[in-house]
């Protein structure tokens, strides 16, 4: 029984490991799956579903064992999926502070770090991360979402910092991701976009 251990693992990743585990293994037909809390239990389980697969829970004290099943008998070879169709249209996101929602700082961090250590689900859709006003403080040294930004750069999505606002917070010489720009070229960039979000 192959077995997944997401214990420890702050979300989404839990949910992204299954994700994987079920693309990497379509000949495994039954795996179990070990988180330590209920809403990495609740997440996984609805992915899961989400795929057409069956699932039951165990709570043994705090930790969770969800046993999950595909239907059908097990294929003599891997069953080989069509490749996905990835969107052909230019997302651009523009993040204008270093927090993610309101109410709750320490909560808003934690959720900006898992926004951005999970944009790469988007795949070639992602096309421009636009930094500013409070948001150049994701790219400076030191920052906790620094590596999850110089991942999607290295992978060939554009990354632009406004200048002025690193001037503002006097954070220029801390920049260690991205190209320093200019209102212009945001301005550009948002009439380029097929699709802008704005965080």
């Amino acid at each position: 029984m192959e077995i997944l251990d997401c214990k420890g693992l702050d979300c989404p990743k839990p949910v992204l490991k299954t994700k994987d585990f079920i693309e990497s293994n379509p000949s495994v037909y039954t795996f179990i799956v070990l988180v330590d809390n209920e809403a990495a239990s609740q997440n996984v389980t609805r992915f899961c579903k989400s795929q057409g697969l069956s699932v039951s829970v165990q709570q043994k004290d705090s930790d969770f064992e969800i046993r999950v099943t595909r239907s059908g008998e097990a294929a003599s070879e891997p069953v080989i999926e069509e490749p996905q169709a990835w969107p052909t249209g230019k997302t651009l996101i523009l993040i204008s502070k270093d927090t993610l929602g309101s109410g709750d700082d320490v909560l808003g961090t934690g959720l900006m770090f898992n926004f951005l250590d999970t944009l790469e689900e988007m795949g070639e859709a992602l096309w421009r991360l636009v930094f500013l006003n409070s948001g150049v403080k994701l790219t400076i040294e030191g920052a906790k979402t620094l590596p999850s930004i110089q991942r999607l750069e290295r992978q060939g999505v554009s990354v632009l910092v406004c200048g002025t606002c690193l001037m503002h917070f006097k954070l220029l010489d801390q920049k260690r991701v991205g190209e320093t720009t200019n209102m212009l070229d945001i301005v550009t960039s948002l009439e380029l976009a097929d699709k802008v979000i704005t965080i």
